[in-house]
């Protein structure tokens, strides 16, 4: 592990995980139609300070993050006309990011690259939206992840950063993913992870549910959102668990990264 603790790791076959993959529902909700519903309303409660509290509760390593999970699939992002979703988009951060690594990366004389950001919240889309309009060619649409409206094998990569663990059901989520890739096409899931050892670990936890709720919560204006993201994490599969969910929903050479002390993982799979 590095100073900025990093790790990556095989999928080994003694990690696997019998546990069911559903989902992250907020408290009281139903069934998953309404734990979308809630999580939609609480997103888009919190959109218009969502990238300053990112920025701010990550001491901006957030932006290092997303840089580094571009860079990760360069090699998509390099070929002629490839088309890419960046799933749970938000504000379109991470959408961004694959637009700058896509212009660095592009060959002299090929078609440009394709990249598309989606959520459910509009708060959110709007935001991602205005960012857009000065600079970039990124385009957004509003979608929900368990039922995305695009043909089978329409992108060579998807993304999704810090929004997939929101998803009511996990296995429908990878599932999609995996209809709407092209074979050979990647996968990429940046989020947070639950490290367990260690000081680092515990300095994580306790920054988790006592520091970022209260903080969040108070500039936010929304204790809620902000009381609800220790309990995602938690929630989340850890990083063995979700990586032999991907392999069962059938994706290949799946790997995970773990970034940030063992807080943040990345991880990566291809469709066969």
């Amino acid at each position: 592990m590095t100073s900025q603790g990093t790790e990556s790791r095989p999928v080994a076959a003694e990690e696997s995980s019998s546990k069911p993959l559903s989902g992250k529902r907020p408290e009281g909700a139903r069934d998953q139609a309404e734990a979308g519903a809630r999580v939609r309303e609480m997103f888009g409660r919190i959109a218009p300070r969502y990238d300053f509290l990112n920025h701010l509760l990550s001491l901006s390593l957030d932006r290092l993050w997303r840089r580094r999970t571009a860079k990760r699939f360069a090699t998509i992002l390099s070929r002629p006309n490839a088309r890419v979703l960046d799933l749970c988009c938000g504000t379109g951060d991470l959408t961004f990011s694959l637009e700058r690594q896509a212009d660095d990366s592009k060959p002299a004389n090929g078609g440009a690259v394709k990249i598309l950001g989606s959520d459910f919240a509009l708060p959110m889309l709007t935001r991602a939206r205005e960012k857009a309009a000065a600079s970039s060619h990124a385009s957004f649409l509003a979608a929900d992840a368990l039922s995305l409206p695009f043909a089978p094998e329409s992108f060579d990569l998807v993304t999704a950063a810090f929004g997939f663990r929101n998803l009511a059901n996990y296995e429908e989520g990878l599932t999609e993913i995996m209809r709407i890739l092209r074979k050979g096409g990647r996968i990429g899931i940046l989020e947070f992870s639950n490290p367990q050892h260690g000081f680092g670990a515990a300095a994580f936890r306790f920054y988790l549910r006592h520091v970022l709720p209260r903080v969040g919560g108070a500039i936010s204006g929304s204790p809620e959102a902000y009381a609800y993201l220790p309990g995602s994490v938690a929630k989340f599969p850890s990083p063995p668990e979700l990586s032999k969910w991907m392999e069962r929903v059938g994706f290949a050479d799946v790997r995970y990264e773990l970034w940030n002390f063992g807080s943040v993982a990345l991880h990566s799979g291809r469709k066969p």
